[in-house]
């Protein structure tokens, strides 16, 4: 099959991949509240011809199409979404999934629906073609992204494709990694005291000045194409909720965004030496990865600490410049390689030692944000993009 062909075919299906991506737009899917979009997405394989479908125990959606003997290649992406905040600032309504100026309109469009739709379509019509993939082609529509990754952590820790292409708004162009991210707490304890008597406390807020001067001048990880790794505090909070009292303890959150060549490990050593050069000997302190206790809809529990590793693939690897090949010649285009600001659940394939790429429909910009929304031109020539990955990765390096 002429590669140029797949926009064809995926034109021809529109209609239906439209409806479809409108269908998940509907379907709220808060983090731990995926169940009804992740059955839909399950009877959708089903109908479309999977050779196997399944919903894991974490509550991931898992799709095989069989293939040849090559490498395997897993698509990626998530089916939980954001909070949509206040409805009335939505024009039509957070889950319209209305069709209006060429755009899916609707919370999750964008983030990460359309790249689920792209994804289910895109191995079923391979399969409706009589097309064999090189190798075997899985299909993840995971849980518990905006959480930390649960369905994704869980996934790692029992499935090693050979090559994972993870879903993420991308504006159809390639992602080659991104930063990881860790998200420290630093406990902060004086002693607490009456308002009017300050001589009896020891006030941490001093120490606290202190700290945020100090993290405006350190020494950060350099990594030249993400700008490096950036540290921003965030939340701040006291144990006293009284305004005549001097707290006793306050916790800082850290978001550090560690670049390529920085582990968590790294980060959490480099903001251990500037509490230990900056804080004064009175207040105390504690150091923390900050983790969150996980349930998914299916009851599966993880403790799930905040520190993801970044993804990470050079220029030249064999892996980035056959993708972007068959992308080229299957959108009949030229595509851009950049890295995504932002980071997602590829830090945890990758960590369990599975090569990553990211490509996906829609403006990465629209994710998390009142009227997000998705081009439909762009959600149908991502099917013709995750088609052609889907038929010749396996075979690159097999």
């Amino acid at each position: 099959m002429d590669q140029s062909q797949f926009l064809r075919l995926a034109h021809s299906h529109g209609e239906r991949i439209t409806a479809f991506c409108q269908e998940l737009v509907r379907m709220p899917s808060l983090t731990g509240e995926e169940g009804r979009v992740a059955e839909f997405v399950l009877e959708t394989m089903e109908a479309l011809g999977y050779d196997e479908a399944l919903i894991d125990s974490a509550g991931n959606v898992i799709g095989h199409i069989r293939g040849g003997s090559g490498r395997s290649t897993l698509l990626h992406a998530h089916l939980d979404v954001v909070d949509p905040g206040e409805p009335r600032r939505w024009t039509d309504g957070p889950y319209s999934g209305v069709l209006r100026d060429g755009y899916i309109w609707g919370r999750g469009a964008s983030d990460d629906k359309g790249c689920v739709a792209a994804q289910v379509f895109a191995a079923a019509l391979l399969k409706e073609a009589g097309l064999t993939p090189a190798g075997d082609v899985y299909v993840a529509a995971v849980v518990g992204e905006e959480i930390g990754g649960l369905g994704s952590r869980y996934l790692a820790g029992s499935f090693h494709p050979d090559l994972a292409i993870i879903g993420e708004p991308s504006s159809n162009t390639l992602r080659r990694g991104h930063r990881g991210r860790c998200e420290f707490i630093v406990t902060l304890r004086g002693r607490s005291a009456h308002a009017s008597v300050p001589a009896q406390a020891i006030n941490p807020h001093y120490d606290l000045a202190r700290l945020l001067l100090a993290l405006r001048e350190i020494d950060m990880h350099y990594e030249p194409v993400t700008g490096g790794s950036t540290v921003a505090p965030t939340l701040l909070r006291s144990d006293q909720r009284s305004a005549n009292v001097i707290p006793g303890e306050l916790m800082l959150h850290l978001d550090w965004r560690n670049a390529p060549g920085e582990s968590p490990e790294e980060a959490m050593a480099r903001l251990q030496a500037l509490l230990d050069d900056t804080l004064g000997e009175e207040t105390t302190f504690s150091l923390d990865v900050r983790t969150d206790h996980a349930i998914s809809y299916t009851g599966y529990e993880q403790d799930v600490r905040q520190a993801v590793a970044p993804f990470w693939m050079e220029t030249d690897d064999p892996l980035l410049l056959a993708a972007r090949d068959q992308l080229q010649q299957a959108l009949t285009r030229e595509v851009a390689v950049d890295v995504w600001q932002f980071y997602t659940d590829g830090g945890f394939l990758y960590g369990a030692g599975v090569p990553c790429i990211g490509f996906g429909p829609g403006d990465p910009r629209m994710a998390h944000v009142f009227d997000e929304r998705l081009s439909v031109d762009e959600l149908i020539e991502a099917v013709a993009g995750y088609m052609a990955l889907a038929l010749q990765m396996g075979a690159v390096g097999g």
